[in-house]
């Protein structure tokens, strides 16, 4: 007859289709099967692109080691190193992840996602830190991490980007704001430094609220400071951040898209950060034990051992990006991150600090303090000119080695690490 139509013969009447037990016609039940083949299908491929996208996957297995060292309680320094070697992976995927996220943000949106999301490692162990009440240790890995990047990052990048173009000029450009920034971050934490000294030389009976008061105000000024520092960089004044290579017609920058969508690098996202939040609970937690076993001081592990680890994916970036000639851009990563803690990150533990009850200043000790000036001062200087070679990276990676070995010789007793005056001022204002 041609047409398509089934007719019930004994009553003459359209057949309908045939129903499953469920209620279900047959061409829904394929419609949701493909829908579930394609959900599977669009999973693991992201999951090929989120875990099997980066070369440290060899690390990958040391997060479930870790975890099973742990549920079977081992001894408490494989914990640590286990957990240590898991997060290195994990926060070079996080920056891919809030990269990926920014393709559908727009550059504004996604400029804060990646300023909020790019040392969430770091921010982890500190919120971590902070909860168990180790405030050496916070401090510790937050100085560690300022002083990586602008020494370690940054002197790597000027290394190894000086080397692979020694014939090619190496201008940039856009380092004042951040150098800015880094010196007002400086004076909030030398300041309550210096009031200590004078207050222990002039008034040795002093219980220390003041300088608690004194780093909570600095600490609200930061916050403002890197909220004015962001809306400069992201609204008024973009084209000051813009690299040379912006200018220039590049297909290959046109055309580049999303490797996975926006909903799928927000799943992964969540999860990558809960798993960095169990490993980071887990370092927080033994970080003693893996000193006394190893030999080596709270101090060493945590300015140098774990500011490595958590800017794991920040060297990557900027090390290539120098490779390619593009300092802007290795600049805006290093000192991006760096301005970020040291503005953000640190006031913000105090005010949470605060808020929880804990006593937390932002006098870091006259060692570190130093070392953090004079890695300002000196990452200042090498940038003042807006040229580079590999000279200036020799020296910034030499500086770094100098300060690792300060710290490595450095052996304060656990008891006496959170010495700035901590016990004094809980005493007082109990």
């Amino acid at each position: 007859m041609g047409s398509s139509e089934n007719y019930d013969v004994e009553n003459g009447e359209t057949a309908k289709p045939r129903e499953s037990l469920l209620g279900t016609t047959s061409s829904e039940s394929d419609v949701l099967s493909c829908v579930r083949f394609r959900m599977i299908r669009d999973f693991v491929a992201n999951a090929r692109k989120v875990i099997f996208g980066t070369k440290l996957l060899v690390l990958f297995p040391a997060i479930p080691m870790a975890f099973v060292a742990h549920y079977y309680s081992l001894d408490r320094p494989w914990i640590f190193g286990l957990s240590l070697l898991g997060l290195t992976p994990l926060a070079e995927r996080l920056s891919f992840l809030t990269e990926q996220i920014a393709h559908f943000t727009g550059p504004t949106v996604g400029g804060l996602v990646n300023a909020t999301c790019g040392n969430a490692t770091e921010l982890i162990i500190a919120m971590f830190a902070l909860r168990k009440r180790k405030i050496h240790v916070l401090k510790y890995s937050l100085l560690g991490s300022i002083i990586s990047n602008l020494l370690l990052v940054l002197g790597s990048s000027l290394l190894c980007g000086g080397i692979a173009n020694l014939n090619k000029q190496q201008k940039f450009d856009h380092a004042d704001a951040n150098t800015l920034l880094l010196l007002l971050g400086l004076l909030c934490q030398i300041a309550p430094l210096l009031f200590n000294l004078n207050t222990m030389e002039y008034s040795p009976k002093s219980d220390g609220t003041s300088i608690l008061h004194l780093s909570r105000a600095s600490s609200i000024l930061m916050l403002f400071a890197y909220v004015a520092y962001l809306f400069f960089q992201l609204k008024t004044h973009t084209q000051l951040f813009e690299s040379q290579e912006d200018h220039e017609v590049d297909d290959n920058v046109i055309k580049e898209t999303a490797s996975i969508g926006s909903w799928s690098a927000f799943i992964w996202l969540c999860l990558m950060t809960l798993i960095i939040a169990v490993l980071s609970e887990y370092v927080v937690g033994t970080i003693e034990d893996a000193s006394e076993s190893w030999g080596l001081s709270v101090s060493f592990i945590s300015i140098i051992l774990l500011p490595i680890v958590g800017n794991a994916a920040e060297h990557a970036g900027s090390v290539i990006f120098a490779f390619k000639n593009k300092l802007d851009i290795s600049l805006g990563v290093a000192l991006g991150s760096a301005s970020q803690i040291l503005m953000f990150v640190v006031p913000l533990c105090v005010i949470i600090a605060w808020i929880m009850g804990i006593n937390m200043s932002l006098d870091f000790g006259l060692l570190e303090t130093g070392c953090l000036a004079f890695s300002i001062f000196l990452t200042a200087f090498t940038l003042q000119d807006g040229s580079s070679h590999y000279l200036k990276g020799v020296i910034l990676t030499l500086a770094y080695v100098v300060i690792g070995a300060c710290f490595f010789v450095q052996h304060v007793p656990f008891d006496e690490s959170n010495s700035n005056n901590l016990e004094r001022v809980s005493n007082a204002v109990a």
